[in-house]
This record gives C-alpha cells, sequence and structure tokens, in this order.
C-alpha cells in the first residue's frame, strides 16, 4: 500500500509529543534570540568604540557560521571547558544565540529608524539611557520592525529539525525513528511535512495579529474614549 491510514493512526501520538518538543525549543530558542538581540543591538549601537566593536565582531561571526556548527559546538566542545548541557538545553541555547545575531540587525534597524528628535528631546528632558530606550525609543522602534522578527520565528522554527544531530526528539528525528523501526517513509515524513506547514502557518497569522494590535496601538495610545 502506497498510503496506510493504520499506520498513519498508530504514529500520532508519537508525531504529537514530538511536535511538543519543536514548538518548546522554537519558542524557547525564538524568546533568547528576541532579548539577546535587542541587548546586541543597543551594545553595538553604543559611541563607546570598546563596547560597538567587539559587539559587532560577535555578531557578524555568529552570523558567519553554520548553526549546525554552532550546535556541535555547545554541546560536544563545551564539555571540553567543563559545561556540559542537556541536548534540548544546547539546542535551544545554539538556535537563540544564531537567531539573535539576525535580530540585532532588525532591532538595529529599528531603533536607528526612530527620528533624531525623540533623541534629543529626551537627552534635553535630562532622561536616563534606560528611560529613553524603555519609554521613548523601543515603543516607537519595535512595530515596524514585527513582520521582520515574525520571518526570524517561522525560520528558527523550520530549523528545529536540525536538533535531531543531537539526538534531540523533535518531529524530524522522532519521524526517521518511526521510519527505521517500520521502513514506512512516506507517512511519517509527509506527517512532519503537514505539521510544518500548519505550525507555519499558525505562526504567521498571530504575527500578523500582532503587528496589528501594535500599529492599533501605536495610532491610539490612550485607546478608545
Amino acid at each position: 500500500m502506497f498510503w496506510d491510514w493504520n499506520y498513519v493512526w498508530e504514529i500520532m501520538p508519537q508525531l504529537l509529543r514530538a511536535s511538543v518538543v519543536t514548538i518548546e525549543a522554537t519558542l524557547l530558542g525564538f524568546l533568547l534570540a528576541a532579548v539577546l538581540g535587542l541587548v546586541l543591538a543597543i551594545l553595538r549601537m553604543s559611541k563607546t568604540s570598546w563596547i560597538s566593536v567587539p559587539t559587532a565582531a560577535v555578531v557578524e561571526f555568529i552570523r558567519s557560521t553554520p548553526v549546525l556548527i554552532q550546535i556541535f559546538f555547545i554541546y560536544f566542545v563545551f564539555p571540553e571547558f567543563g559545561i556540559v548541557l542537556p541536548a534540548m538545553v544546547a539546542g535551544v541555547i545554539a538556535l537563540g544565540l544564531h537567531y539573535g545575531a539576525y535580530c540585532s540587525e532588525v532591532y538595529r534597524a529599528g531603533l536607528e529608524n526612530v527620528p533624531r528628535g525623540q533623541w534629543e528631546a529626551s537627552t534635553a528632558l535630562n532622561l536616563s539611557p534606560y528611560i529613553t530606550f524603555r519609554d521613548i525609543i523601543i515603543p516607537q522602534a519595535i512595530p515596524p520592525i514585527v513582520p521582520a522578527l515574525g520571518n526570524y520565528l517561522v525560520a528558527l522554527f523550520k530549523e528545529t529539525p536540525l536538533l535531531s544531530a543531537i539526538a534531540v526528539l523533535e518531529l524530524m528525528q522522532t519521524a526517521k525513528i518511526l521510519g527505521s523501526q517500520s521502513f514506512r517513509y512516506i507517512e511519517p515524513i509527509t506527517l512532519v511535512g503537514a505539521f510544518f506547514l500548519v505550525m507555519s502557518l499558525v505562526a504567521a497569522a498571530l504575527i500578523r495579529q500582532v503587528e496589528t494590535w501594535l500599529n492599533r496601538s501605536l495610532r491610539n495610545p490612550g485607546g478608545d474614549r
């Protein structure tokens, strides 16, 4: 039989459990990337060269090396220095670092797009850098870059199969194991593709909703009265 529905229903529970691992790796990795990216962007914009130059070098180094090598390095090389991490943790850190470097460039573009008058007004009001970024700059910089950040979320989600290289039982690794046990690859691989398609479409829809909400809030910060 080309397609066995009985086999599909048999393996579906295992694939659903594996999809939870994939979603966890995606969300945790993107949360790390979003926070780290903002920090790197702010450091790179520093007027102090001994802060901005090393930060730029780190960002370019991470962006210029494959994420798979970074996963291997964190999981297999870190133990040589006494840092032993579970496979899932190592994978999340690697994905977060890699996409954090990309997100930092998106953040930097958004921050630099804020009119200089906003920065100058904050300085004139004697606001601290922390207050300036938190209350003035970041609220204006984030809404325009949400689509770009959302693209990286979807891209990160599709990179999670790389974690199978360090034996994380995410969707792709589970499908390969099921296929090797039954010698039927059509059903598990097809289901994995369908799972990724559905979850990517859901993520893209949620990103559009967040973008719409942020733009509405920016236009009407006080809400309806």
